[in-house]
């Protein structure tokens, strides 16, 4: 078992500090990156809101992404297994 190690990172101007394993810290990293990537997107097209709403919208994002991509997982699934089947027929006639 890996000794978690400490991780400061920043997301929206605050700086927060978390323990992770060692072999998770490159993930982390591009991921906050790209919370705040999208947060600057987010703060040039409305312009005018608090650094929380910009979160928000980050967060929604995220999770969107995330159902889109397990959505995606269960036809890639299903997929597979018209694929097996089909094959299955092509075996019997060949």
């Amino acid at each position: 078992m890996s000794e978690l190690i400490p991780v400061n990172i920043v997301i929206g101007d605050r700086t927060y500090r978390i323990k992770t394993n060692p072999q998770d810290e490159e993930v982390i990293r591009r991921t906050v990156k790209t919370i705040n990537d999208k947060i600057i997107e987010y703060k040039s097209q409305f312009a005018g809101q608090d650094m929380q709403d910009y979160i928000a919208m980050v967060i929604i994002w995220y999770a969107t992404q995330a159902a889109e991509q397990q959505k995606l997982g269960s036809n890639q699934v299903e997929f597979i297994e018209l694929l097996k089947k089909l094959e299955g027929l092509m075996d019997k006639h060949l």
